[in-house]
């Protein structure tokens, strides 16, 4: 394993922070019904899984190569998949995820606390 300075360890920590955040944009994407998409005016469900998933491949593998393999965190960091995978996590939860949140069920396709039985009071 190679010899870890505490810049490394910052650098580690930024690609494990990376790949956290493609996968919530990936779980995310999972839970928004299939016409949401096309109906905010986005690319479609299937296109956005795809892209995710491959973000998040990619950010796994690139947060787990310097413990695994003892690669140095910053050349990992500074390549374009990693950049390119958290750039399109950051794509999918700055512009995609509020376009379609209100085409979520929220609440397992129940009311909140201000439902009446027939709907809002």
């Amino acid at each position: 394993m190679a010899d870890f300075n505490v810049l490394d360890y910052f650098f580690w920590l930024l690609l494990i922070i990376a790949f956290v955040m493609e996968a919530w944009a990936l779980f995310d994407a999972l839970t928004v019904p299939d016409g949401a998409f096309s109906a905010a005016g986005k690319l479609s469900k299937k296109l956005w899984l795809i892209i995710l998933i491959v973000a998040a491949v990619l950010g796994v593998a690139h947060a787990v190569a310097p413990g695994a393999l003892g690669i140095r965190p910053i050349g990992l960091l500074l390549g374009i998949l990693p950049v390119a995978a958290f750039i399109a996590a950051a794509v999918y939860l700055a512009d995609v995820r509020p376009a379609v949140a209100p085409y979520k069920k929220k609440n397992g396709g129940r009311g909140g606390s201000n439902m009446g039985p027939y709907g809002p009071w």
